[in-house]
């Protein structure tokens, strides 16, 4: 099939479009320039000139393909709220696009906040009444299905290779900037975590056997805490390793404070089960000894 692509030169993008490629799917890619034009063609991509804040451009690369996977995120997190609905904006235009079609739409969504400390979160939890986050991308995704739109969701841990870590990439940055790798307190609270090729996989497996209304989570690893993350961040950079209050956690961290406390263990058991789903990279702790510096 043909799929259109938002965000798909980005880190999870990027990898999702090489799979689709290499089990003879064709890929229409989002493209915001001719940069980003010619890296989609040199690996075998067509390019769809537009942006994520043009929804008529959404619309037509909707139409003009079989089925949508979108990606594309500003991370910007001093923006989340402004970048959260201009992502609101872009679903329904292409839920709308693909209305009375058979066309499947995979939408992502974090799984920070879905869950309260010590439950590990399942397929089976919705989004809770009081969500501390602005992104509605699930409830969004989840409203198109309702409407008789195959629409799916799929639940992003911290997805990792040795460039990149998820949120994890953004400690080692605040961690090299302030010469200290700090967590909050006992740093026992977990993160969830899975290698971008096992992630890239299931989106192609979710995409060849759409359910409308459906979440999946791409979790290769329950939950690393925070303390061991920190540890080996300290030992890659060299530098020190710091408990630090909640209260001292936004001065360090920033934007990405609202993150850092979260305990957010998750489970795949459904969707491996589902979709014969069996992750195999490496882990979250193997690629960070690793990491490209």
């Amino acid at each position: 099939m043909r799929v259109f692509v938002t965000g798909a030169t980005g880190f999870v993008g990027s990898h999702v479009v090489r799979e689709l490629l290499s089990n003879g799917h064709k890929v229409l890619g989002l493209a915001r320039s001719t940069g980003v034009v010619a890296a989609l063609n040199n690996v075998g991509a067509d390019a769809h000139l537009g942006s994520l804040e043009d929804v008529d451009c959404l619309r037509r690369g909707a139409n003009d393909a079989d089925a949508v996977v979108h990606l594309a995120y500003n991370p910007d997190f001093s923006k989340f709220r402004e970048s959260s609905e201009v992502d609101r904006k872009a679903i329904e235009a292409m839920g709308a696009a693909i209305a009375g079609s058979a066309k499947p739409l995979i939408v992502p969504n974090g799984i920070a906040g879905l869950g309260t400390p010590g439950h590990i979160i399942t397929e089976n939890d919705d989004v809770p009444s009081n969500y501390r986050f602005p992104r509605v991308s699930e409830q969004t995704a989840l409203g198109l299905a309702s409407r008789g739109i195959l629409a799916t969701v799929i639940r992003l841990p911290q997805v990792h290779n040795t460039v990149k870590q998820g949120l994890v990439s953004r400690l080692v940055q605040v961690a090299r900037a302030k010469g200290l790798s700090a967590y909050i307190g006992d740093g026992r609270n977990r993160w969830p975590a899975a290698h971008v090729s096992d992630v890239a996989r299931l989106f192609r497996l979710v995409l060849e056997t759409p359910e409308a209304g459906a979440k999946y989570h791409a979790v290769a690893e329950e939950g690393v805490e925070l303390r061991v993350i920190a540890g080996v961040i300290s030992r890659v950079l060299g530098v020190p390793e710091k408990s630090i209050s909640a209260e001292e956690a936004q001065q360090h961290f920033g934007p990405l404070s609202m993150f850092v406390g979260e305990d957010m263990p998750a489970s795949a058991h459904e969707t491996k089960r589902k979709m014969a789903w069996n992750p195999q990279g490496p882990t979250l702790i193997a690629d960070l000894e690793r990491i490209d510096l």
